[in-house]
């Protein structure tokens, strides 16, 4: 007994040391400016919602408006990764085609591939196209799966899916395409909302990427808005930064909450139900 306590009290104890982060920033963003970094106690000794109002319209654009951008480009990415990364999955797990097993391997390579080593071509093409502050270099490359670890991860699940079902459709008549949509996407379901999940969060906190590609303040997202607040000359309003940091952290957390049971099912199980 004394030692079952002893451990639940250590990794209370843990819990604490890796939330005092967060929960020194939700506090921090309802002091005022000159007691946020006045010692370390978490609660406000006069707490206010003035960073919140302030920093709602600091930025000279509502921040809604950078929520509403986020939103944009974590949803298109959301559809594109779900859907190209799924067709390119299944033909992987289950179609036959020339030097399959090349593009397999040089599909692998790319998750190893460190995205600095790219960013010089793809800007210079996405200049060329006169992509440069638009959303397009954050959303088309996700419909043409380029998210390799997405890939891989649903071609594992698809090939512990019983290859006789593929074989029942056929005798009915499926095509491959129909075989894809009917049978295999909806066992596929874990996998997809796992996609999905980590796609959401991995776009919505992106910082590089966006920085790269947009400059008018009008289309910066969540990442970019809250860099905005941070002046070099020593000016940075860190009240009003913490407040928005905190409201950018309620999306993530929401879609997360709602689907993480399915990323136990997309770990658990095959899919199939008995």
């Amino acid at each position: 007994m004394t030692r079952r306590f002893s451990i639940h009290l250590l990794l209370i104890g843990g819990v604490l040391v890796m939330l005092y982060p967060l929960l020194w920033m939700v506090s921090g963003s309802f002091k005022a400016g000159e007691e946020i970094f006045d010692g370390a106690h978490l609660w406000p000794t006069r707490a206010t919602l003035n960073n919140y109002r302030d920093g709602w319209v600091a930025l000279g654009v509502g921040f809604g408006e950078f929520f509403g951008n986020s939103a944009v480009i974590a949803v298109a990415a959301v559809a594109g990764n779900v859907v190209s990364c799924s067709m390119a999955a299944y033909a992987f797990a289950r179609l036959r085609f020339t030097l399959k097993r090349l593009w397999f391997a040089a599909m692998l390579a790319s998750i190893m591939l460190p995205i600095h080593v790219l960013i010089v071509p793809q800007y210079t093409l996405f200049h060329r196209l006169g992509w440069i502050d638009t959303f397009l270099p954050l959303i088309v490359p996700k419909f043409l799966a380029v998210d390799g670890f997405f890939i891989f991860l649903m071609v594992q699940f698809i090939r512990s899916l019983p290859p006789e079902l593929d074989d029942a459709a056929r005798i009915d008549g499926c095509g491959p395409m129909q075989i894809y949509l009917r049978i295999i996407l909806p066992l596929m379901a874990p996998a997809l909302v796992t996609t999905a999940i980590f796609t959401f969060i991995w776009t919505w906190d992106d910082f590089f990427g966006q920085l790269i590609y947009l400059n008018d303040i009008a289309r910066y997202t969540v990442p970019l808005a809250l860099r905005a607040f941070l002046d070099s000359s020593g000016e940075s309003s860190w009240g009003q930064m913490l407040a928005m940091a905190t409201l950018s952290l309620i999306p993530v957390l929401a879609f997360f909450l709602v689907f993480q049971r399915r990323i136990t099912d997309g770990i658990s199980t095959t899919g199939l139900r008995g």
